[in-house]
């Protein structure tokens, strides 16, 4: 605070009714390096955040006084301490104050500068181009004709992967032309410390991703006991580059995403690679699931007094994307579980 730095003592019996007045021996302002002291009776006008002087122990704001520069009358007491801020009270000598693998925002860049590191070791965001093949798709504002629908996978994983903490590159659509495929996914290679294609993976005669990128790197494409997203592709394009290649209808490439490429990215950030949080709700309608199959249900979670409670969406066609659009999260239906009864308990990935 600004005012004076007193002895405790000096001002114990100061009172509006019976004020004590101690003679101002100098001024020390924020930054100040030189030695002053101070010995009974006597105080020295002090700024916010300059050095105590020898001798004091508490602090006056200037509220509480006349203002006075060579003599100050204070109308109230101080104890020991009073507006005193002291070495190690925020960290102490040896303290880590930001662990391995803490994602730094404002006030953890502050930390670091406020223990003097100008520099830190870091993982960047990692760059990731997203493109959506297919010649059926056409960019959002332009008319569409006869068999065409709009992309909309390219901007939602886009934005997926800046929800991720990336960096995410929308390239836009691309057609179905074997050759201008692998061109552009190999000038990607160039910047990129990942990619991800929608679309091109299935078994049809035109899967052109799979087509193109089968025997180059490390990539295998499977089909995975899940859905929606069971045709997936990974692997390693130029022995460093993970490219996630992931089924074309929307909601199975957003799901496949959560499970499979969320994770990659935050082991790419120096976090434990883990999908979406998972929580238990309970239930408020049935719901039924193929055997044989780990099944993602969009659903609404709410949270109240007592279990958070989960309801399943109407639409869950992998096309459906208003059903996404309003669902914050997804029901986890293993494998060897066909149904559930409303009021059962089950596993939901957040995804909000």
């Amino acid at each position: 605070m600004d005012g004076y730095a007193v002895l405790a003592s000096d001002v114990a019996s100061a009172a509006e009714t019976s004020p004590v007045t101690l003679s101002v021996v100098g001024d020390i302002a924020a930054g100040d390096q030189g030695a002053y002291g101070i010995g009974p009776g006597l105080c020295a006008r002090i700024m916010t955040g300059a050095p105590l002087p020898g001798g004091a122990d508490a602090i006056v704001p200037v509220e509480w006084t006349d203002g006075g520069t060579a003599k100050v009358t204070i109308r109230r007491s101080a104890t020991p301490g009073h507006y005193i801020r002291r070495a190690g009270e925020d960290v102490t000598a040896g303290q880590t104050v930001l662990p391995a693998g803490t994602r730094l925002g404002p006030a953890q860049i502050g930390m670091l500068a406020a223990v003097g590191r100008a520099r830190v070791l870091v993982r960047p965001r990692p760059r990731v181009a997203v493109l959506s093949t297919g010649s059926e798709l056409i960019e959002p504002g332009r008319p569409v004709g006869p068999g065409q629908i709009w992309d909309s996978n390219s901007f939602a994983l886009t934005a997926a992967v800046t929800e991720a903490g990336g960096v995410g590159f929308r390239q836009g659509t691309v057609g179905d032309d074997p050759r201008e495929v692998l061109a552009t996914i190999e000038e990607q290679l160039a910047y990129a410390d990942l990619i991800i294609t929608s679309g091109g993976v299935s078994m049809g005669a035109r899967d052109v991703v799979k087509e193109v990128l089968s025997g180059l790197g490390t990539m295998r494409f499977e089909k995975v006991a899940m859905r929606p997203g069971k045709p997936q592709g990974f692997g390693l394009l130029d022995d460093h580059v993970p490219v996630f290649t992931l089924p074309g209808n929307p909601v199975s490439a957003y799901v496949s995403f959560q499970v499979f490429v969320r994770p990659a990215l935050r082991a790419l950030q120096g976090l434990p690679p883990a999908p979406p949080r998972t929580v238990r709700a309970r239930l408020t309608a049935p719901i039924i699931s193929p055997d044989g199959l780990r099944h993602y249900l969009r659903a609404a979670v709410a949270y109240g007094e007592g279990e958070p409670r989960v309801t399943p969406a109407e639409g869950q066609g992998s096309h459906q994307v208003f059903a996404l659009a309003s669902s914050n999260a997804l029901i986890v239906v293993p494998e060897d579980v066909t149904e559930r009864a409303a009021g059962d308990l089950v596993d939901v990935l957040e995804l909000s």
